[in-house]
């Protein structure tokens, strides 16, 4: 094994101090994906260990943070992702594609109330992204964190026409669900009073 030079150390010094910036977000992936609070800390943990290793293969100008969620899912992947299949409830594996619509295409990103749901999210949106597979849980908040299409794929590791297959089914499958969970909050009409007579 070679030895590691001032300037293999020097980057990886420089590559923490910028990576820092992203702990927020990649501790709100890995909470998706993890499903638990302590593991999720532990796979960020890993993540900057194994990216700092790994300083040395980063280009410089290129986006760091998809750079980094590579890192992290990739971990997960090996540590962490159970052998059995993730269960869906209305996920990529239930929605039907042909269901997709023209009025689709910017319902996550260009609604404001959801383009800020890796921070302010409700208990309904979060159980309906908990409810979809994890490739669709990491399509959904990586698109949402600005990633483009093509960041997403390699991140992912797959192709572009995938990323936006399972990006189309993943905003489908939210979309009847919070419309489910709209119908059943919206309050029914109030009873007519009673206009028998008292006997």
């Amino acid at each position: 094994m070679s030895p590691v030079t001032g300037e293999q150390r020097w980057q990886a010094a420089e590559l923490g101090r910028e990576a820092l910036a992203y702990a927020d977000t990649l501790h709100n992936l890995a909470r998706y994906l993890t499903r638990n609070a302590t593991d999720a800390e532990d796979l960020v943990q890993e993540t900057y260990t194994r990216a700092l290793r790994a300083a040395a293969q980063f280009t410089p100008g290129t986006n760091l943070k998809a750079w980094l969620f590579r890192i992290l899912r990739n971990t997960f992947i090996s540590l962490y992702r159970r052998q059995r299949r993730d269960p869906t409830v209305g996920g990529l594996d239930t929605v039907n594609p042909s269901q997709h619509d023209a009025t689709d295409g910017g319902w996550l990103r260009g609604d404001l109330e959801l383009e800020h749901l890796r921070t302010v999210v409700g208990e309904e949106i979060e159980r309906a992204l908990m409810s979809l597979s994890e490739e669709a849980r990491t399509v959904v908040l990586l698109d949402l964190e600005g990633l483009s299409e093509h960041e997403v794929a390699s991140v992912m590791g797959c192709p572009v026409g995938t990323v936006k297959s399972r990006l189309s089914r993943a905003r489908l499958a939210l979309r009847h669900q919070l419309a489910d969970y709209g119908r059943t909050k919206t309050p029914g009409p109030t009873a007519p009073c009673s206009t028998k007579p008292s006997s």
